[in-house]
């Protein structure tokens, strides 16, 4: 049993709503989620799970027509209150996408890419945090004598950590997944997982995911999201032997979805 009393709510959504223009995408959501945990997020196509995970860092706010209701805070700051830097933000939670996007740059300046543009000039300091970046992403060992190599020489799976440094560098407190390793074969998401337990040591972690399995290995608890409601959540090992909900289960066992 994970015990919850002692966790720190590291984020939290109470009465969270999403719209695009008139459609309604998240209603009414209630969701803790602690602080170095990873949270799975599951759930069939169009149910609102990336949306979701996309509002923490405020991502959604670059199409045009959306709006919030409800709360949605981060240590219990309002992230959508007029009074919130959307930058600081960003930099706070980071973002791992479903398909790894190097930029068409060296695996270093990859990786000090967000430093850049915050300002940071110091090269030698850029360099001892790429450093501990690429070791943080369990990547420094596959690439220390290649970092002013193109990205793109880089496997699949090596490109997705590398983004994973990228988001790293800048020492988020949160780092958001949407599927990171539906493009990659069994190896590479394999190290995949084990890197995210290692980086919930660090970071508090949402991750969305299509696979059952992965969901049930990589997270502490898991939230099950249908037709933009949140159906169910608790932890993990209960939510996937015992959920409280029929249609849960019946997610869960593969009868739809």
């Amino acid at each position: 049993m994970l015990s919850t009393e002692n966790k720190k709510v590291k984020i939290s959504a109470r009465d969270f709503s999403f719209y695009y223009g008139k459609d309604r995408a998240i209603k009414n959501v209630n969701i803790d989620i602690y602080e170095n945990k990873v949270l799975g997020i599951i759930g069939p196509s169009g149910c609102g799970k990336s949306t979701f995970l996309r509002s923490i860092n405020r991502m959604n706010d670059m199409i045009p027509g959306t709006r919030i209701e409800g709360v949605l805070s981060l240590e219990g700051k309002d992230i959508y209150d007029p009074s919130v830097d959307v930058v600081a933000i960003r930099r706070k939670v980071g973002m791992v996408f479903q398909r790894s996007n190097p930029f068409p740059k060296s695996i270093l300046e990859n990786v000090a890419y967000g430093l850049r543009i915050n300002g940071v000039k110091d090269n030698r300091f850029i360099a001892k945090k790429v450093e501990k970046s690429l070791r943080d992403a369990a990547l420094w060992d596959e690439v220390k004598d290649r970092l002013n190599k193109s990205a793109f020489d880089l496997s699949g799976g090596q490109q997705q950590r590398l983004c994973i440094a990228r988001a790293l560098a800048v020492e988020p407190e949160v780092l958001l997944m949407d599927e990171p390793a539906s493009a990659l074969d069994p190896t590479a998401t394999l190290k995949i997982e084990e890197l995210i337990q290692e980086l919930k040591k660090k970071y508090t972690i949402a991750i969305v995911t299509h696979n059952m399995q992965q969901a049930a290995r990589v997270s502490d608890f898991t939230a099950f999201f249908m037709m933009g409601e949140l159906v169910e959540c608790g932890e993990t090992n209960i939510l996937f032997t015992n959920p409280e909900k029929k249609i849960t289960e019946e997610y869960i066992t593969g009868r739809f979805g």
